[in-house]
């Protein structure tokens, strides 16, 4: 088979880590070769970038140094790491990609859509084939992410960005039905890592993997 992009989305404490390993676990017992990966990170100046971008000591920066930020992370991540991957015939599995900077960048900031249009279409060209969105009440997030530990920079932000970013991440769902999958993360993590299997299957028989 030819080798496949797919993503994890969603808001903070949506426990995309564990649903994670359940989706490379399942993948791995179909007999399909998986790198997994995350944004921004990926590669040694992704995730250097990525620390930068967390590190609470940046409260400051402006809403377009952390879109390029995040953007100079990707484009090093395609290249060194999705596409010679994809050309392999490897599937790529990756917490997070260009649907998180319309909802964070986007929603949580304000940056215009045509500006991260237009960026995804210079650095991203490689589309995600499956998107699972992870999504649950804000509340119920941040208190899972608090009981991890100190806050980051993007976590220490108010109740009214991370509704911005969820209302942006249900927008682009909407718009995207066939690709995006809506997975309710508020139920216990067992029955999130089920749902999103299922979605996993039911797009490996689309493809004719699924037996």
């Amino acid at each position: 088979m030819n080798g496949r992009l797919i993503t994890l989305e969603g808001g903070e404490g949506a426990g995309k880590s564990s649903v994670l390993d359940a989706l490379r676990e399942r993948l791995a017992s179909r007999g399909i070769d998986v790198v997994v990966t995350r944004e921004p990170g990926g590669t040694a100046f992704g995730e250097a970038a990525r620390r930068l971008m967390l590190d609470p000591a940046f409260a400051g920066i402006c809403a377009e140094s952390e879109l390029l930020l995040v953007f100079a992370a990707r484009a090093q991540h395609v290249r060194e790491r999705i596409v010679p991957a994809l050309a392999r015939g490897q599937w790529v599995l990756s917490d997070r990609y260009t649907d998180a900077s319309y909802a964070y960048q986007g929603g949580g900031r304000g940056q215009p859509l045509e500006r991260i249009a237009t960026l995804e279409t210079w650095v991203a060209p490689v589309h995600a084939d499956l998107t699972l969105l992870l999504d649950l009440p804000i509340e119920q997030g941040l208190a899972r992410a608090g009981a991890r530990g100190p806050s980051d920079r993007i976590e220490a932000e108010d109740h009214a960005f991370f509704e911005r970013v969820r209302s942006a991440y249900r927008q682009r769902a909407a718009q995207e039905p066939r690709r995006i999958r809506v997975i309710d993360a508020s139920q216990p993590l067992e029955s999130v890592r089920t749902a999103a299997c299922a979605e996993l299957d039911a797009f490996l028989s689309g493809l004719g993997a699924g037996r």
